[in-house]
Formats: structure tokens, sequence, C-alpha cells
């Protein structure tokens, strides 16, 4: 884990449909994923379960249980070595968040692991990060060979945007090293600078991000949700992220971490050199802006011209 993650990929799939699972299956058909997995593959899943505040996926705080479900059978098609669901809570108790929110049930039915990212056991991960330059993380990173993010598209308070990249990179840091919400060892001191770190060594290979529904004005948890029947995917995280953040208005250069993963080098960061796949990005900016604010607004004019 100590070499950087290193992505080619600038292709990003947006997808409409109205039902989220529909629309995740569909993505994934169009950026061909299906070949990706092996039957020697350790899939490790990550799905945002940030709290239990709000336990209606319809409110945008935890992704649909449903749609979790839909994906683990995606990925069981595929008949890999191992399946396991994988996350750390932010409100530090995963397992109360799992059965409040219909994961448990979903996770029995379906019969695949779950690890709790905050306990152990545990590895030490170096980080290029000036206030955290190492962090314990769980054992399975040294296993797992494809890893998934699953999360929603929210305006986040503090990192501006919450996406594929952040879902991943708040989810390792354990508890009881960090406490709960994870802030005790510095991690939000530059929160920015940390999400990135997390992005350099751990490699997401599909992001999956919905927009079914979205979270505005503010999150994680207090913002306002609309149903835009909208999902990202993509095997580079940082543009799938990128087109997320530009439905939202934002260029990467409004994204902290975004800007510091493009100055490193990082492939993904210019919409204008992502192929996009299904539907158009000023096709899914009219669709998006129609359902969040009433009014089809398209940003990047100069896409449709090109």
């Amino acid at each position: 884990m100590e070499n950087q993650v290193n992505y080619d990929q600038k292709e990003v799939a947006i997808v409409f449909h109205e039902n989220e699972s529909q629309a995740v299956l569909n993505g994934l058909k169009c950026i061909q994923a299906d070949q990706d997995i092996t039957e020697e593959d350790v899939v490790v899943l990550t799905p945002n379960w940030v709290n239990n505040q709000k336990k209606d996926p319809a409110e945008g705080v935890v992704v649909g249980p449903e749609t979790l479900r839909t994906l683990i059978q995606w990925v069981k098609r595929r008949n890999p070595r191992r399946i396991i669901v994988a996350t750390g809570s932010g409100g530090g108790n995963t397992p109360q968040v799992m059965k409040d929110c219909g994961f448990e049930k979903v996770i029995l039915e379906e019969q695949v692991e779950f690890l709790d990212f905050n306990q152990g056991p545990y590895m030490e991960l170096q980080l290029n990060h000036h206030k955290s330059n190492k962090i314990k993380v769980n054992q399975i990173i040294q296993e797992m060979t494809y890893y998934i993010s699953f999360t929603q598209l929210k305006i986040h308070e503090e990192a501006t945007m919450s996406a594929s990249i952040k879902n991943m990179a708040m989810a390792w840091p354990s508890t009881e090293e960090h406490g709960a919400p994870k802030k005790n060892l510095g991690i939000h001191d530059d929160l920015h600078g940390f999400i990135a770190a997390m992005a350099e060594k751990i490699k997401i290979n599909l992001a999956i991000v919905s927009a079914n529904p979205v979270m505005v004005a503010t999150g994680p948890t207090n913002g306002i949700t609309k149903h835009t029947g909208l999902i990202l995917c993509g095997k580079n995280p940082i543009a799938v992220d990128c087109i997320g953040a530009r439905l939202l208005g934002f260029l990467e250069q409004g994204i902290g971490y975004l800007h510091i993963l493009k100055n490193k080098g990082f492939v993904g960061t210019d919409i204008e050199d992502i192929r996009m796949k299904c539907l158009s990005l000023t096709d899914a900016q009219r669709i998006f802006t129609q359902k969040v604010y009433d009014e089809a607004i398209v940003i990047d004019k100069n896409l449709d011209e090109s």
C-alpha cells in the first residue's frame, strides 16, 4: 500500500432512471464493468452510512438499502472469492446504523460478509499529510483486490462536496483512534488535504454516486434532498467526482481535495477531457437543475457547441 494510486480512465457514465437500482445497473452496463471482477477477487464495497439520524433513504443521509442489495447481487453474479460490505460510520456505531437503516436485513439475506472499519485488527497506513502522516486501518486493505465506493452526491458543510472519494476517505479511519465524529487526531484541521492523501493510497476501482436523491443547501445530514433520477459511475473516482461537482456548480478548483489531486498529476479533473457515456454532461445539467431548482440550466453550453 506504499505506492501511489494511478488512474488512466477518463470515462464517466451518467444515466437517468427514476428507479435508483435500475439506474445503477444501466450505468454499470454503460461503462462495461461486467468483466472487471474475476473469481479470484476479494471485493470490498463501502456504502455511505454516515449516521442514523435519518433512516429513510429518501432523506439522503445514507444510501438506499435496496440499491445496495442490487449492487451486491450484481457483484455476486461475477462470482468473486469474497464479497465484503465494509464501512465505518462517522457517528461511531456502524452496527447500529446498519440495523436502524435496514442494511442488516440486506446483508443477512444476501449472505455476504460485513466488516466495521471502526474496529480492528488494524495495520498502519502511511500518508502524505502533515496532520495525520499515519493512521490505523482495517487489515482487509491488504487482501482486497477490487474496491467499490457507493454513496450519494451532497453539498457538504466542511468538505464542500461529498461523493465517492470522500466516502472512501472518511470510512476507513477508525473511531477507536479518531473519536466520533472522527476529529480527535486532526483530520478535520486539514480535511481536504487528508481526503487527497487517502485518495493517493487507496484505489477505488468502481465509483457509484447517486443523485437520486442529491442533498443540496448543506450536508451531510441537514440539507434539502431532491430526486433527480441521475446516477454517475466510472472506473476513475476523480473523474466521477469532478462531474458530480460540476452538476453542483463547481469546477475542480472549487473542491479542495480534487484540486490537490490535480496538482499531484492525477487525470480526470478537466471536464472537457472526460468522455461522457449515456447522457452528455449538458443533458444531465438540464435534468439536474430542472429537478433541483425547477429551471433547466446549462452551465457548460460550450460543450454542446464543441
